[in-house]
């Protein structure tokens, strides 16, 4: 098993953790990583949209002009899609569904991937603890700026108001459980931020 530092929150090193190969350490698919980000950003989408056909849009119950005789291309209204003002050819209904199927095994891969990603490019820290004791943008602004971070996933083992609420108004910076860890986030920000007991939860459920 591979070994990983434990600092406290003046990365001071306090410790060294094993840390399962299974999950920090596996082989990276990309490949896995790319589908489970369409996969999230597809759950995202609403679906709501929806276009008027050419029976909702308002008017043009009147043929414009008589079938034959004019010298133009026969028409019966003036709200067919090739008009200007006309209903939407194919529109949609309003209930469209943009979800992809991943199976969990497959969610879980991809998962293990970008762990594995961000402990080999050395964007991993972990520590004992990330509570100041207080609720402070400043002091956390300041911890992340000691460390030289300007983007980081936060990740901490359960509720604590005073990390929340100290990361909560700092640019590109998010606080998550550990059931909340995801292959988006992990992408998005440079940097991962992980308490002891966080690493213990995450191993916990990815390797079973």
């Amino acid at each position: 098993m591979a070994k990983i530092s434990i600092y406290d929150i003046n990365k001071n090193q306090v410790s060294e953790k094993e840390i399962a190969d299974s999950v920090f350490s596996g082989e990276i698919k990309s490949y896995l990583v790319h589908d489970m980000v369409r996969y999230q950003l597809a759950a995202r989408r609403q679906g709501t949209v929806a276009n008027k056909n050419r029976s909702a849009v308002r008017g043009g119950g009147k043929k414009p002009y008589k079938q034959k005789g004019t010298g133009n291309a026969r028409q019966g209204c003036i709200r067919a899609p090739h008009y200007v003002g006309g209903g939407v050819a194919f529109a949609a209904t309003g209930n469209e569904n943009y979800a992809i199927k991943l199976n969990r095994k497959v969610r879980k891969a991809a998962l293990k991937s970008a762990l594995a990603f961000k402990l080999q490019q050395e964007k991993l820290l972990v520590f004992d603890s990330l509570d100041q004791g207080k609720v402070s943008t400043k002091e956390f602004a300041a911890f992340l700026k000691r460390l030289g971070i300007a983007s980081a996933l936060v990740v901490i083992s359960e509720d604590n108001s005073n990390i929340v609420l100290s990361a909560r108004n700092i640019p590109n910076v998010k606080v998550v459980r550990t059931e909340g860890v995801n292959v988006f986030d992990l992408l998005k920000y440079k940097n991962l931020l992980m308490t002891e007991e966080a690493v213990f939860q995450l191993e916990g459920a990815l390797s079973r």
